[in-house]
């Protein structure tokens, strides 16, 4: 029996954060070097000796306050005030090590380093961004250095201004005399140690970014007595057990993820069919579970303005007068990243159950009317949240057909394809999501269509591809509609 214990779980994301620290290390050095070889080449060697000591503290201290706010979800936290100190002592103290001893420079460099940070917590740049396509670690940072420098360039002149204005308010004492010469030369140097501090900021930002965001592979070596035996345990107990909002669980996701879709993990995913069929419930689980903690948000976020909920929501997205419904339908741009990940993870798992499970687990456990289900659910309730009215039709119409039209609004609403709702995440994310839910849906009736055809035209359809339990959103007659659209195609 293969164990995964929790500290074992820790060790993923110290170990990544030792490595990004050392590679940061490396990156400051040679910045710092290519500054004191092209800018200031004539100090002594005990000087600069002292002045690259000090600037690997001021960007340990950065690296350090930057690896506290970096999280995989866009809630704001509250170390954000150690990030803004610790931006402006690590700038003035770069700024130190750059040009030398000076109570001007070390201001210019303070407010360089709080500007900095307030652009950052401002634009959110705090949000691990996983990449669609996982590349090797050099490949992955390469590609992000033109970026970090073009972006560089840009604050660094930004903040140059905002520090020489805050000077004009600073006691004469912090004014010098200077011949015009002088003066031009140093503040080309101050704009050069601007633009090296910023690109470090850059660099370490992307350097970070890459490093935590890399696929983990919860497994034990293949050929081991543990792989043998039971490899999907660490994955599964990492993802039943790990804090929701961890880096650890988004890891874990994206490892379930990429083994359900590709190809490459295979003996992986053939040990989620063991013959007990425990391994695939309990994967199967861990992917329903965020889908249906979604459509029942979204739900709570729904309640409140409306006695109907289920056709009459449009009219409440439009009031932002009810906090309550904002924070839970937001909840959806928090989690986004799970949400995607659960939806293609299960989905993939189902579709390829019809040709890999060889003991039929995942049909005799009823995991496949329950993922048919819950993503269904999830999609009415992510299309009601883009601003769709749902309505049940008739039963003696074709198929069962599901009407489902554009919300429009009295005079004086803007439609909610207008207007400044294409700004707002949450309608993005939404329609995102709304796109994986169908992909993931199209997915599995594409693989089971000749099986679902055949049970719709004895009329089993619901029996054997709709569970028993209420739906997390809607009801067992809209699902089922909803599903009749999918067999036709016609689902959009």
């Amino acid at each position: 029996m293969c164990s995964w214990t929790a500290a074992e779980s820790d060790m993923v994301v110290k170990n990544r954060l030792v490595g990004f620290l050392l590679w940061q290390s490396i990156l400051s050095s040679l910045i710092f070097l290519a500054f004191t070889i092209t800018i200031v080449s004539w100090r002594s060697a005990t000087a600069i000796f002292v002045s690259f000591f000090s600037f690997h503290l001021s960007q340990l201290l950065f690296s350090v306050s930057l690896s506290t706010v970096l999280s995989p979800q866009p809630k704001f936290r509250r170390s954000f005030p150690v990030l803004l100190t610790a931006a402006a002592v690590s700038g003035s103290l770069s700024a130190v090590s750059f040009c030398g001893f000076n109570g001007r420079v070390g201001f210019k460099g303070f407010a360089s380093g709080l500007f900095y940070a307030s652009f950052y917590v401002y634009k959110r740049r705090w949000v691990l961004q996983f990449p669609i396509i996982q590349r090797p670690l050099f490949f992955s940072f390469k590609m992000g250095i033109p970026s970090a420098i073009i972006r560089a360039l840009k604050l660094s002149a930004a903040a140059y201004l905002f520090s020489a204005l805050l000077l004009v308010f600073l006691p004469h004492h912090f004014s010098t005399d200077l011949k015009l010469g002088n003066f031009f030369i140093q503040h080309i140097i101050s704009y050069a140690a601007c633009f090296s501090m910023f690109l470090c900021w850059e660099l370490t930002h992307h350097l970070h970014q890459v490093l935590h965001t890399k696929r983990f592979i919860f497994a034990p070596p293949k050929g081991s007595a543990a792989a043998e035996t039971n490899p999907s345990e660490p994955l599964l107990a990492t993802l039943e057990e790990s804090s929701p909002a961890s880096l650890l669980k988004y890891l874990a996701y994206l490892d379930l993820c990429m083994v359900c879709e590709n190809n490459v993990d295979y003996w992986r995913r053939a040990a989620f069919f063991e013959e007990t069929g425990e391994t695939y419930k309990r994967v199967a689980a861990v992917c329903l579970r965020p889908l249906e903690q979604l459509a029942s948000k979204l739900v709570q976020g729904f309640e409140g303005s409306s006695d109907d909920k289920t056709f009459s929501i449009s009219d409440q997205l439009q009031s932002p007068t009810n906090p309550r419904q904002n924070s839970k339908c937001h909840e959806l741009v928090n989690d986004f990243q799970v949400y995607t990940w659960s939806a293609r993870a299960l989905a993939s798992l189902t579709s390829r159950s019809r040709r890999e499970d060889r003991f039929g687990v995942a049909q005799l456990s009823g995991s496949n009317a329950a993922a048919i289900s819950t993503l269904i659910a999830c999609l009415l309730a992510v299309e009601t949240l883009m601003g769709k009215k749902i309505s049940l039709q008739p039963s003696h119409q074709l198929m069962g057909a599901f009407s489902t039209k554009l919300a429009t609004f009295s005079t004086g609403r803007r439609d909610v394809r207008t207007g400044k709702r294409r700004d707002d995440p949450l309608y993005s994310k939404a329609y995102a999501m709304a796109d994986v839910l169908r992909t993931s849906i199209y997915g599995i009736v594409s693989a089971f269509h000749h099986e679902m055809l055949t049970s719709a035209k004895a009329g089993l359809l619901e029996k054997d591809w709709i569970t028993s339990s209420k739906p997390p959103f809607g009801t067992r007659e809209l699902l089922l509609q909803k599903l009749h659209l999918f067999l036709d195609f016609q689902a959009s």
